[in-house]
């Protein structure tokens, strides 16, 4: 059995996940979000206390752990954006600190968009697929590479974090500093923005979301298609840009743009033909995800379990 948590804005999720990547026990509590870092702390501590009651907890061999980033995993600390109480906050030090951890469990540090890939190239779309890169596309547009089969989140953890690539030498300031950022352009936030900035509006008393404009583009809205367009080619092009270099073979995409279907994934697929013209990557294939409920959970399940497995091998 292995210990899972997933960390975000809203809510701090735990469970206990089989060897099979069935979630066998799980429990959720709001995340306090605008408290203390104390506070947050204890929280955490009531999830794990939650895990520890049920009664597989006396198998788990590791815990992973998934956060909303930035993350540092060499050094066990978590500065998400949308928990203003926790910068360069010691999250692997707190949890391995707590009472009901046995010996030898050492917590493993994810982050969220990671976790995605794990557990994609687990259970979901990458499944048997040496080389992938995975993609959480949603208010931001976040990665996580497999290569050789294995997940390679890089030294610090943030090795995929395809949004803050430039797609645009001269495109819109983005809030990490550089310009022209994927982000700006195909996350759900930048969407529907673009779709307002060129005239189209909302049904009456719904909110101006990514899922409102996609709504409208499948009733055949111009102005919302094209927002979807401009998305998906600067997807294409920073997906087709990272396959030359890494030789990805598929590209998975979750989140909730993702959701929208054909509406994101036919002009994706049509502009990836455009941008990934070398003879190897032009098979690359573009997938949904397919573990939309709990892949946080499953990914930092998965990441555990590669981490007991590589204990194995060093031991013998």
């Amino acid at each position: 059995m292995y210990a899972a948590l997933d960390i975000g804005g809203t809510k701090i999720a735990g469970a206990l996940v089989d060897e099979g990547g069935t979630v066998v026990h799980r429990t959720e509590l709001p995340t306090p979000a605008r408290e203390s870092a104390h506070r947050l702390a204890r929280t955490v501590d009531a999830v794990i206390d939650a895990l520890a009651a049920a009664p597989a907890w006396g198998t788990v061999r590791g815990f992973g752990i998934a956060s909303a980033g930035p993350v540092d995993t060499a050094a066990g600390t978590v500065s998400p954006v949308n928990i203003p109480a926790w910068r360069a906050f010691p999250l692997t030090e707190s949890v391995r600190a707590h009472p009901m951890l046995f010996d030898g469990v050492a917590p493993v540090l994810l982050g969220d968009a990671v976790a995605m890939a794990a557990a994609e190239h687990w259970l979901g779309a990458a499944r048997g697929v040496a080389n992938a890169l995975c993609m959480v596309v949603s208010t931001g547009v976040g990665g996580g590479f497999v290569l050789d089969g294995r997940l390679r989140p890089g030294p610090s953890g943030n090795a995929g974090h395809i949004g803050h690539i430039s797609v645009a030498l001269d495109g819109p300031p983005c809030v990490c500093g550089a310009r022209g950022c994927l982000e700006g352009y195909a996350s759900g936030t930048a969407i529907a923005r673009h779709a307002l900035e060129t005239g189209w509006s909302p049904e009456p008393g719904s909110p101006p979301t990514a899922a409102a404009v996609a709504a409208s583009a499948r009733a055949g809205d111009e102005r919302a298609l094209a927002a979807y367009d401009r998305s998906a080619r600067a997807l294409a092009a920073a997906i087709a840009g990272t396959a030359t270099l890494l030789e990805i073979e598929v590209a998975v995409i979750g989140g909730g743009v993702a959701r929208s279907g054909d509406t994101l994934f036919a002009p994706l697929r049509r502009h990836l033909r455009e941008f990934a013209v070398l003879d190897f990557v032009r098979g690359l294939e573009v997938r949904p995800a397919a573990l939309a409920a709990d892949a946080g959970l499953i990914g930092a399940a998965a990441a555990a379990r590669q981490h007991v497995r590589e204990l194995g091998h060093a031991a013998v």
